[in-house]
């Protein structure tokens, strides 16, 4: 009986050889794929939830209508966990990089415990609330990342990928 290792190993062989792509390049095309997949929908998300006030209005009803945080389902589970996620992730980029109305180099609020959910305020407004929206919205979008990878990564390896890696190796091919 095969294990959980060799029946992936075999699995992904056939996949390499039915699509025609070596498997590090259509490995190295699934992950170069699934990080553009979060980073493009996270500008896109953030500006236009900037543009149209949305941020702060999907923040601030679910984090301050108790109604709608405590009603129990799989969505208001997670969208608080992504939530509170954002939030910090929001407090810690914009600290670093001066963005999201954070001062550069400021220092946390309280430098407790970086897993601990906090408030940075009462009210999260403005960017930070669009950066916590738009990061929460990523976040949900992860099935749809991951399928749109892998169903891309076979030709990106092929038209990106392999090219690259053919153009590297001719330089450090002996003549």
């Amino acid at each position: 009986m095969p294990t959980l290792r060799q029946s992936y190993h075999n699995a992904l062989t056939s996949l390499s050889a039915r699509t025609g792509t070596p498997l590090p390049s259509l490995v190295l095309s699934f992950a170069v794929l699934h990080e553009l997949t979060a980073i493009i929908p996270l500008a896109g998300i953030f500006f236009a939830s900037r543009q149209l006030g949305l941020g702060e209005r999907v923040v601030g009803q679910f984090i301050h209508n108790d109604e709608v945080r405590n009603e129990p389902s799989w969505l208001n589970d997670h969208m608080g966990q992504w939530f509170d996620e954002g939030e910090r992730w929001a407090e810690r980029v914009g600290r670093r990089y001066g963005i999201f109305g954070f001062s550069k180099g400021q220092p946390p609020v309280s430098a407790v415990d970086d897993n601990q959910p906090r408030r940075v305020s009462s009210v999260i407004a403005g960017d930070a609330a669009n950066a916590i929206f738009a990061y929460g919205m990523v976040k949900a979008l992860l099935p749809v990342r991951v399928g749109l990878s892998l169903y891309l990564s076979p030709s990106f390896s092929r038209c990106v990928v392999e090219p690259i890696r053919l153009r590297v190796s001719r330089l450090f091919r002996k003549n």
